[in-house]
């Protein structure tokens, strides 16, 4: 990062390719399509972009005030799924030639090229434009094997055969690609799909093709399934009322848990002082939908064949995937918003086709959901191999 003497530096050069200075949050999609750029970081410098959010054209002092609620506006901005995948960045107050501003140091993406809503920005010397093919395409070869995800990592094995192509161009492409954009580039099935990290350089799918829209995603990962147990009582020795293997491609996946999800949801009457009878349900379907999805998501699929575990008794739902917590995410800060991906394009994935609308908040929506519904918050239980949610019926 900078210290404040070369940001001092950078703010006053009117030439810098690293620096954009706004006056205020006016325009969020030009911070956002700003953010995207410097992510790509098409010039190949390495080095952080900076935004100066309080700062006029020529570097002096706007006199923005930088509250609480305009850090939080703009941290917010790498999490809200408009750009992906994620960008790493980081908001600062300082204080600088005696003015207040916001820095916004967005660091080089390691798995460009980093998309805008379905659309590829970059810095051209100071200005921003929409990258040209060639231009996505340097990007795209920029990335290395060794350096990314799993499952942006190419699986030899496989080619092309073992894609769902037809899903692909009819239901992922139109999602993830602005139709204007997608009319423009007239780019061959191949290049879209290495365009969006599901297909190397070399023509390998990559483990997040697979497991999103492959043919056969057990055949590549055979752990990638949800083992779903409904138990007649509260221990694991009980007698067992339904059971089902989910597994397919990851949309068909999703659709399938949220189908279980509600044939297993129970409604009951609650005393009322009214005329009107009051039901209510067990669980409510939308937290056990948020931590399923979450477990989905997160789960590791690197060196393991185990499943994520649904598994439902007469008193509580448990929810346990393969892998413990990741990246930045601890003991301390989850469910605060924190975040962190062990498999982006997979989050990229299900924010694309809709299982995700805002990315961090998935456990805080599930606790505000139990709460609503009577149930107790939901419990964790964190291993360095599994995660575990429980969530206890409403009494």
């Amino acid at each position: 990062m900078y210290n404040d003497a070369e940001l001092e530096q950078m703010l006053l050069d009117p030439e810098s390719h690293l620096v954009e200075r706004k006056e205020s949050t006016s325009d969020r999609s030009k911070i956002r399509k700003t953010i995207c750029a410097f992510a790509n970081d098409l010039p190949g410098t390495g080095k952080p972009g900076v935004i100066f959010l309080g700062a006029k054209d020529d570097g002096s002092c706007a006199g923005l005030p930088i509250t609480d609620e305009l850090i939080q506006i703009v941290a917010h901005m790498r999490s809200d799924g408009n750009i992906l995948p994620l960008p790493s960045m980081v908001v600062e107050k300082r204080v600088i030639r005696r003015c207040e501003m916001l820095a916004i140091l967005v660091q080089p993406s390691d798995s460009p090229p980093v998309r805008y809503q379905g659309q590829v920005w970059v810095r051209v010397g100071s200005t921003l434009q929409l990258a040209t093919p060639e231009e996505e395409k340097r990007l795209s070869e920029r990335r290395r094997s060794r350096d990314l995800p799993f499952d942006s990592r190419p699986v030899e094995e496989a080619t092309l055969e073992s894609l769902d192509l037809d899903f692909f161009r009819r239901t992922y492409l139109p999602s993830a690609i602005s139709g204007e954009v997608l009319a423009e580039n007239q780019r061959g099935l191949e290049q879209q799909l290495q365009s969006l990290r599901f297909l190397s350089v070399e023509g390998k799918p990559t483990h997040g093709a697979l497991l999103g829209f492959g043919k056969d995603p057990l055949q590549f990962h055979p752990g990638a399934y949800v083992q779903f147990v409904r138990f007649d009582g509260t221990a694991m020795t009980d007698p067992v009322k339904d059971q089902k293997q989910i597994s397919g491609p990851l949309l068909e996946v999703l659709s399938t848990i949220d189908e279980v999800l509600n044939i297993n949801i129970s409604t009951e009457s609650v005393p009322s002082a009214g005329p009107v009878e009051i039901r209510a349900p067990d669980y409510p379907v939308g937290a056990l939908r948020q931590l399923a999805r979450n477990a989905v998501m997160h789960r590791s699929y690197e060196l393991t064949n185990a499943p994520v575990r649904l598994y439902w008794f007469a008193d509580r739902v448990e929810i346990t995937n393969p892998g413990g917590l990741y990246g930045q995410v601890t003991k301390e800060n989850l469910g605060a918003g924190a975040t962190d991906y062990r498999n982006p394009l997979l989050a990229e994935f299900m924010r694309v086709l809709g299982y995700v609308q805002r990315f961090g908040i998935g456990i805080p929506l599930a606790q505000s959901e139990l709460q609503q519904n009577g149930n107790p918050p939901v419990e964790f239980q964190i291993e360095p191999t599994y995660f575990c949610v429980i969530v206890r019926r409403r009494a």
